[in-house]
């Protein structure tokens, strides 16, 4: 018969009771596959180690937990105090605290996907250092040179970039940047493709992007490494990514979003039927104008020289040389006029000397009598013996006064 007051007691250490504590709580399958879910709290994040330690929390209990670096780095969003997830681990005790715990493998959020929080996260992360900011965005060249394309050689995003780019723009080159858009490569050569176009400034603007998908197809557009690539990228970047409706950090952090990448090829580069239209209307425009304007300087150019004609020198002058033409011609057609009156006057007056010149007295038969050079017009002029001289036409002849009617 068991008397219990006389066995002795086992006397155990504690690392002795820790360690059957762990190998029951470690040798019941129930506790070495469990999912809790809860509430984040006294989360610490080491970042040396990659370790996350954290508690999870009810309206009542709380449990402490555990997620070693290898599984952490399979996180797709950052655990967060108050956030509410769903942990899948397996229940273990730390001996040499005596504490059991829950190592975590997994966890997700408990209503959201973690692709949304990891979004959402990296977004709030970037807009806070400013990479969002307009002040930083790029201009995008009117008439670029080269156009960089980076996506996949396979999809149907590249062969509409190409088409809408040599239809819209087809002086411009094209520098292709075949990457993958998918996959845990993607990334990384999607961020290496900008950092690879911008150190050998191997063109004036980049198109970055793929076609439609899920979160899951679009995720290397919202890499971290990349939004910092295309932030520090000197060259302006378009972001055609997916449809209308999607949206990545890629689309936040570009100087520019395109909703397609056939929207993006649109963008970067402008419409030469739309240039030449432009251009036509423009040329048409300046001619009229220039017209209207040589006009209106051709008509305030005569008129400036009408003003100046009122006060300028010269016209006085040509004013003066008119009068002076006019008097001039008024002078002479006096001086003429008196020319001709005073012609007139001496052929009058010659006329009537000549009718009374001796000489042509003398032709009709009349004779000059003279006595001592004075003209005999009396015969009592002489006396009888008087010598005097008698002028005819034709010459003088001597006579001598004798009587009135006797002989010499």
């Amino acid at each position: 018969m068991y008397t219990p007051e006389f066995t002795k007691p086992k006397v155990l250490s504690v690392s002795q009771l820790n360690f059957y504590i762990k190998s029951i709580i470690e040798n019941d399958p129930r506790l070495n596959f469990v999912f809790l879910t809860g509430e984040i709290s006294n989360l610490t994040n080491h970042y040396r180690s990659g370790h996350i330690y954290l508690s999870l929390k009810d309206e009542k209990s709380v449990i402490r937990a555990v997620m070693f670096a290898g599984n952490a780095r399979n996180l797709r969003f950052q655990p967060q105090d108050g956030m509410k997830v769903i942990c899948r681990g397996r229940i273990a005790v730390y001996e040499p605290n005596g504490q059991y715990q829950l190592y975590i493998e997994d966890i997700q959020p408990d209503g959201v996907g973690a692709l949304t929080i990891a979004f959402e996260q990296l977004k709030n992360k970037l807009a806070e250092k400013g990479f969002f900011d307009n002040a930083h965005k790029k201009p995008i060249p009117k008439f670029p040179k080269t156009i960089g394309v980076i996506t996949s050689p396979t999809g149907a995003a590249v062969q509409d970039i190409r088409n809408i780019l040599s239809r819209r723009y087809p002086c411009a080159d094209i520098v292709m940047c075949p990457v993958l858009v998918q996959g845990e490569s993607a990334p990384a050569q999607l961020t290496e493709a900008v950092r690879k176009l911008d150190e050998y400034n191997a063109c004036d603007v980049i198109i970055i992007g793929r076609g439609g998908g899920s979160i899951e197809d679009l995720w290397a557009f919202n890499s971290e490494e990349l939004a910092c690539a295309i932030y520090d990228c000197k060259i302006p970047v378009i972001s055609a990514v997916g449809h209308e409706t999607d949206f990545t950090i890629c689309d936040f952090v570009s100087d520019l979003r395109a909703p397609t990448p056939s929207a993006g090829a649109e963008l970067a580069v402008p419409d030469k039927d739309e240039l030449m239209s432009f251009y036509n209307s423009q040329l048409q425009y300046i001619s009229s104008m220039t017209d209207a304007q040589l006009k209106r300087y051709g008509n305030l150019v005569t008129d400036f020289r009408r003003r100046l004609s009122l006060v300028s020198p010269q016209s006085k002058i040509d004013k003066y040389e008119q009068q002076l033409s006019v008097l001039s011609n008024k002078a002479e057609a006096f001086i003429a006029d008196t020319i001709n009156k005073t012609d007139n006057s001496i052929r009058t007056s010659a006329a009537k000397l000549e009718s009374l010149n001796p000489v042509s007295v003398l032709s009709r038969g009349y004779a000059i009598a003279e006595k001592d050079g004075q003209v005999v017009s009396s015969k009592n002029q002489l006396s009888v013996d008087d010598e005097f001289s008698i002028e005819f036409s034709d010459g003088k002849i001597s006579a001598k006064y004798i009587n009135n009617f006797g002989e010499e």
